[in-house]
């Protein structure tokens, strides 16, 4: 089977081309303003690259920035309606009562504080006010809001009341666009809340940038079916990922990861993704990226919900030096590398440009840095490694020394030897690890809510059924279906031996009915 697997970052749009487990193909390229020139950039230099060989494609996985951009930069987000059912309970705070201003003045929401909701046992805390919900879907219609973000009281455990509110607000309101929180978040009430009206913010721009790509596959003669990457190491089907884009966050990394596991072999260990602008520094736990249990924050917002465990640094191959104080970074020339660093003729010292001072690798023009003093190249590369050694062991888990491994576009920053760390591991390709690992992914379910009124064993078959279902519904050939993940955690004080369960299960991508010829 083959498949093109797309990364679009930051500084590069890395594209490779595989059959099965071998690379036939890797292309990096410049990230360009509009995004789809540099995709459509990518692929046409995979293809060239085949000569005349026949190309059938069996599938496309891309993996975006798109979605984060737009959370952090506060554009091309849709103005949001918020129901929130809990009332009397949470009146004092409001949703997005802690949102950064511009982002709340950039979704200009409408709030309705609606009585309703289920206790943490599953009682009911009131009856649920279908009034309320008809008089909100009236206004929101009126304001002409189409994108809905409807959050109830503990309702990943009894979602009664957000399906029966989602019910009559479709009913008011056609062609609303409804986010029911128990779908995407955990039990907490206002981070739960705050990823439903992000997803709902963005649900727009995504259906906008799946047809986009489309477009730009179409471009270049590819008509086969295409998947988005997700921040759990999978894909799902671009049409269902445009409902639920807050999925997309974090991808890149999480690519990566896979991508790092791939081509070294190992399903543990940590992982370091050098990029041009930014480092992640994360942890494999049976070949995909640890999970985060705590609240992870997106463009300033506070969420709980699927988010990989990563530490982000303000490292990478593009980072900004200042030659009077040695500081390295924050900032970086981001896809501007070609232009401003010293080794491409520009005038911006850059953690690449010592790296080529150093004779780590071949990039440029050396002769352009023949003139930096060597003990100062000495010191920005130490420099450099305190900040990758810190990183490591702040994601370590434990005291005792890991092995890691070393991908992307800057993996020549990081030494052979680090502190802390037992085995530095390169493998080949790391420069387009992200791309691999897009075009090896596999497709996932995933279930986390609680179950009463059942035995342990009848809780777990049903969440798995829950994620097979969930799986297939995002493109996975049933057949393949393979569960990975399963935790179970009794709740105390609830009655009906209530019990959170977690499962994922992943299979491999169904059959996509209909190929490529380029």
């Amino acid at each position: 089977m083959k498949r093109i697997g797309i990364d679009v970052g930051g500084t590069n749009t890395d594209a490779v081309l595989i059959d099965k487990t071998t690379v036939l193909g890797a292309v990096k390229s410049p990230t360009t303003s509009d995004v789809m020139s540099g995709v459509v950039n990518s692929i046409q230099r995979i293809v060239k690259e085949q000569g005349d060989a026949r190309l059938d494609i069996d599938a496309v996985m891309i993996g975006t920035t798109h979605f984060t951009n737009a959370v952090v930069e506060r554009a091309r987000l849709d103005r949001v309606a918020a129901i929130r059912i809990a009332l009397p309970a949470s009146a004092s705070l409001k949703p997005m009562v802690d949102w950064p201003a511009d982002l709340r003045a950039c979704v200009d929401p409408l709030t309705f504080m609606i009585e309703g909701g289920h206790e943490y046992d599953g009682r009911p805390l009131v009856p649920l006010d279908k009034n309320a919900i008809r008089e909100a879907a009236a206004q929101i219609r009126d304001a002409g809001v189409t994108a809905v973000g409807i959050t109830a009281l503990f309702s990943p455990l009894t979602a009664e009341c957000e399906l029966e509110a989602a019910e009559i607000v479709a009913s008011i309101v056609p062609d609303a666009r409804i986010t029911l929180s128990h779908r995407l978040g955990r039990i907490g009430l206002l981070e739960r809340e705050n990823v439903t009206l992000l997803n709902a913010s963005l649900q727009s721009l995504g259906k906008a940038t799946v047809a986009a790509f489309r477009d730009a596959l179409k471009s270049v003669g590819i008509v086969a079916p295409f998947y988005l990457t997700q921040n759990d190491g999978t894909v799902v089907l671009a049409e269902v990922a445009a409902a639920n884009p807050v999925y997309s966050f974090a991808s890149g990394p999480t690519n990566s990861m896979r991508g790092a596991a791939f081509l070294s072999g190992r399903d543990e260990g940590m992982v370091i993704d050098v990029g041009g602008t930014t480092s992640d520094v994360g942890c494999l736990v049976n070949g995909f990226p640890r999970e985060a249990n705590n609240i992870v924050e997106v463009g300033g917002v506070r969420t709980l919900f699927r988010m990989p465990d990563l530490l982000p640094m303000a490292l990478g191959g593009g980072t900004i030096i200042d030659p009077q104080t040695g500081k390295i970074g924050p900032r970086s020339v981001g896809y501007r590398i070609t232009e401003k660093a010293l080794v491409f003729g520009g005038d911006t010292l850059t953690t690449t440009d010592i790296a080529v001072a150093a004779g780590l690798v071949e990039i440029g023009d050396r002769d352009r840095v023949k003139h930096l003093d060597k003990s100062l190249v000495k010191q920005h590369l130490a420099g450099i490694h305190a900040m990758i050694e810190d990183g490591v062991d702040r994601m370590k888990t434990s005291a005792g020394d890991m092995p890691i491994i070393v991908v992307g576009g800057g993996a020549f920053l990081v030494p052979d030897r680090l502190a802390g760390v037992s085995e530095v591991i390169h493998v080949e390709h790391a420069g387009v690890a992200n791309a691999l690992g897009a075009a090896m992914a596999q497709v996932s379910g995933e279930v986390d809510q609680v179950f009463s009124g059942m035995t342990r064993e009848a809780a777990l078959a049903s969440a798995q059924e829950i994620a097979t279902r969930r799986a297939v519904e995002a493109g996975a050939d049933v057949e393949t279906i393979n569960l990975v993940d399963a935790e179970d955690i009794p709740i105390a004080y609830l009655p009906g031996n209530a019990r959170r369960v977690r499962a994922r299960v992943v299979g491999t991508i169904g059959s996509p009915g209909m190929k490529l010829v380029a």
